[in-house]
């Protein structure tokens, strides 16, 4: 993007959240957990497999003739079959069923692993530019406040020069200049550092920045409606609830392996014989099996019984993360309150600093203050400044943080006009298909 181009918050989100890899990265890693349905619906499905053998034969055959005499008729000679074997599962203690939904329920919980990424990179999307913009200010309050000590240095000094102060004054407004060149030299460190973390998130380089806004329409108006929809909508709560669900599936698969298996099986067999005999053979059968497992070492009950432990160990991630947004929540509201007050505190303060300084330059003039107490005046007015700058971006930043620990930092919540990444697409292009390599894309 070009350095005058002027580029928005909500411009910026839209790179984020179009561009940004681990967004991407995060969407593959859904299309790779949508597979595992079909896999688990292959169980329902027959296995066919088809044979084919081809050898030679050596045949000693001993063989009476006219007259009763044995006659010794050997050669070799070439054999070949072929067949085709189908299989199909009719019972096997509802695993396929169970295998379904445990893959059905880790789709959902990927889905909300995306969702949780997309939140993440749109907050650090906000800080990047938040913190750009922030930094970019102070850059710029740190310059003109060497400028404006320069052009007091080159007072000071004409005072001198004329008996008004002594050489003091000239070396506290030399002192305090050269601190001023070494505050513009960390805050243009900080500008740049800014701006490659925002090159890393957004995507591309920074144009120039418009003010952000908050946004606490998009928040509960309470702080217990945020704790409660937070609880309820957050996508860490969620995925955990959707990974109790797998795990209760993964119990039930492993209770099924204690139960009858009933499969149907189906050959057909083709022989080609060019022997002696010459006979050529064609066979086909029909089977059912039943298999009941009686005891095999045990290790089927112990993977009962760690399916449980794992079932029990999701609960409590559940519980665990409810706890953790809570917290997160209450930590939030508390910050964007916080940032609120702060925004009004350092906008007196810069006011208040601002009449101070115009009454010690005046004061100053006919000698009743001291070059000291210009320069300390001026540098509380610049104090002042940076503090409004960064209040006003903790501002807008802790409230993109509420909204995200409430679960509700998305595009379509923002009204952002980026398409949206629907995750159900793939999951429906390939839940039902029977074969093929490519992926939907083509690949």
């Amino acid at each position: 993007m070009s350095q005058s181009a002027a580029e928005s918050l909500e411009s910026a989100l839209i790179q984020a959240y179009q561009n940004n890899p681990q967004i991407n990265a995060q969407r593959a890693a859904v299309r790779v957990t949508d597979e595992n349905v079909p896999t688990a619906l292959a169980g329902y499905r027959p296995r066919v497999s088809a044979t084919a053998s081809v050898g030679q034969l050596h045949q000693d055959v001993q063989t009476r003739i006219t007259g009763g005499a044995l006659a010794n008729l050997s050669g070799n000679y070439t054999t070949s079959a072929y067949g085709i074997t189908a299989t199909q599962t009719l019972y096997n203690g509802f695993q396929t069923a169970n295998r379904t939904r445990q893959a059905e329920a880790q789709v959902f919980s990927a889905r909300e692993t995306l969702r949780s990424t997309e939140q993440t990179v749109l907050l650090q999307a906000v800080t990047a530019y938040m913190n750009l913009l922030r930094d970019t200010a102070i850059f710029d309050l740190q310059k003109r406040n060497v400028e404006v000590l320069g052009e007091q240095l080159r007072q000071v000094r004409d005072r001198f020069n004329v008996g008004e102060v002594t050489r003091t004054d000239v070396a506290q407004s030399e002192s305090r200049i050269a601190a001023g060149r070494s505050q513009v030299l960390s805050a243009e460190a900080n500008y740049k550092s800014s701006a490659a973390t925002y090159r890393q998130v957004i995507g591309h380089d920074p144009g120039r920045l418009v003010p952000g806004t908050p946004v606490d329409r998009f928040s509960p108006s309470t702080l217990p409606a945020a704790v409660g929809s937070g609880s309820a909508e957050h996508p860490s709560v969620t995925t955990a609830q959707y990974n109790v669900d797998a795990a209760q599936s993964a119990v039930k698969i492993a209770e099924g392996a204690l139960l009858p298996t009933v499969s149907l099986q189906g050959s057909a067999q083709q022989s080609y014989n060019s022997t002696i005999t010459s006979r050529d053979l064609f066979t086909g059968t029909v089977v059912g099996s039943v298999s009941v497992p009686i005891y095999q070492g045990g290790a089927e009950y112990a993977a009962v019984r760690q399916a449980k432990e794992t079932l029990g160990q999701r609960r409590i991630d559940l519980d665990t993360a409810r706890d953790q947004v809570r917290q997160t929540v209450v930590q939030s509201w508390g910050q964007l309150e916080a940032a609120k007050a702060n925004i009004e505190a350092t906008g007196a303060q810069v006011q208040a600093a601002e009449v101070a300084l115009n009454g010690v330059r005046e004061e100053a003039r006919v000698g009743q203050r001291t070059t000291l107490d210009v320069l300390n005046a001026q540098q509380e007015l610049v104090n002042a400044r940076v503090s409004l700058v960064s209040a006003q971006r903790d501002r807008v930043v802790a409230s993109y943080t509420l909204l995200a620990a409430v679960g509700r930092l998305a595009p379509q919540i923002l009204g952002l006009s980026a398409p949206n990444y629907d995750a159900r697409v793939h999951y429906h292009q390939v839940r039902d298909s029977w074969s093929g390599i490519r992926t939907p894309d083509g690949r």
